[in-house]
């Protein structure tokens, strides 16, 4: 009697845990749905009202430019993160075929290397060009500023391609150990250890981008605080442009730390899903959380930047008139 009781609890707690299962994927798909949508929204609007400008004026200039190439970048490597999690959700036996992986994840490393190192440059060029420092090292930097930048992106193309010759290694070695004779259970056993070592190789390339982004905000905290310092001596209670100037750059830095640090934490994340027996709501998360970095960071470059907020301000007052004269003309 008690082992029937316990076997009929046993499949009570199992039926509670695949509706909690059913209901957390299905959470995960509208959240993923919908910073796919904001996202290629944000990074959309962000290439158009550049592009545009760029076509009125034909000039552009060097922070525009970057943030236009991060835009694209982005809207890239939100697609490119919707098709991998469609695949790998979908169709899981196709995710573990090489010709695939090349199809797919090495697309999504390229896009997302060129995110992570384009927001990087970004902070490089607002950094340089706001912090003040007397040091004759920052001060050379500074009136380089457009061939550090450029420095920084051929540095970022040299770590890509390290990035993918180690990739096509690594696969080159996965299928020659595919083809031969190998059991089921063995060829699991290599694309765990492939799709390991990616998950590795990616958090080795996004360190040095996000330690140059940690060091540029304490930069920007230490260049404030002397600012203020200085400020205080000359003119207690006064708040100048520059002072403005630095804690824009330290909100959206924070911001981006944030979110980078989320992007960060679900390469952990996928590495511990390996283990579990269920994987899809892991799998599903790790894709939400991947997403919310491109999708929302996009948001905080509009509010950021002030030609591109007073041009989403006047969007949203064209389409709320636009929504007043419609339902003031329904009948």
């Amino acid at each position: 009697m008690c082992v029937e009781v316990l076997i009929s609890d046993i499949r009570n707690w199992n039926i509670l845990f695949q509706i909690m299962g059913g209901i957390t994927e299905s959470i995960l798909t509208v959240i993923l749905s919908v910073e796919f949508v904001i996202g290629n929204l944000g990074n959309g609007f962000i290439a158009l009202v550049n592009c545009v400008d760029w076509v009125r004026r034909r000039k552009i200039s060097s922070a525009d430019r970057i943030l236009t190439m991060l835009a694209m970048s982005r809207i890239a490597l939100i697609w490119l993160i919707l098709l991998a999690w469609w695949v790998s959700v979908f169709y899981p036996a196709l995710m573990k075929t090489a010709k695939m992986v090349w199809m797919v994840f090495l697309p999504l490393r390229i896009a997302n290397h060129c995110s992570i190192w384009l927001a990087t440059s970004l902070i490089i060029f607002y950094f340089l060009k706001i912090a003040k420092f007397s040091n004759s090292v920052f001060l050379y930097l500074r009136w380089r500023v457009k061939k550090v930048v450029f420095m920084t992106m051929l540095v970022s193309v040299l770590l890509l391609f390290l990035n993918i010759v180690l990739m096509n290694t690594f696969i080159h070695a996965w299928m020659h150990g595919s083809v031969g004779n190998m059991s089921d259970s063995s060829s699991s056993w290599m694309f765990v250890q492939f799709s390991k070592f990616l998950l590795w190789n990616n958090i080795m390339f996004t360190v040095v981008p996000f330690s140059i982004s940690l060091t540029a905000f304490l930069l920007l905290i230490s260049s404030l605080w002397r600012h203020l310092r200085t400020m205080h001596r000359s003119a207690p209670g006064c708040r100048d442009a520059r002072t403005t100037a630095h804690v824009k750059a330290l909100q959206n830095v924070v911001t981006f730390l944030l979110l980078y640090s989320i992007f960060f934490l679900s390469f952990f994340a996928h590495l511990w899903s390996f283990d579990l027996v269920e994987k899809n709501p892991i799998i599903l998360f790790v894709w939400t959380t991947e997403m919310i970095f491109p999708s929302v960071h996009s948001f905080v470059l509009i509010l950021g930047n002030g030609k591109l907020r007073q041009v989403s301000l006047w969007v949203l007052r064209c389409l709320k008139s636009r929504f007043k004269d419609t339902g003031s003309s329904s009948p």
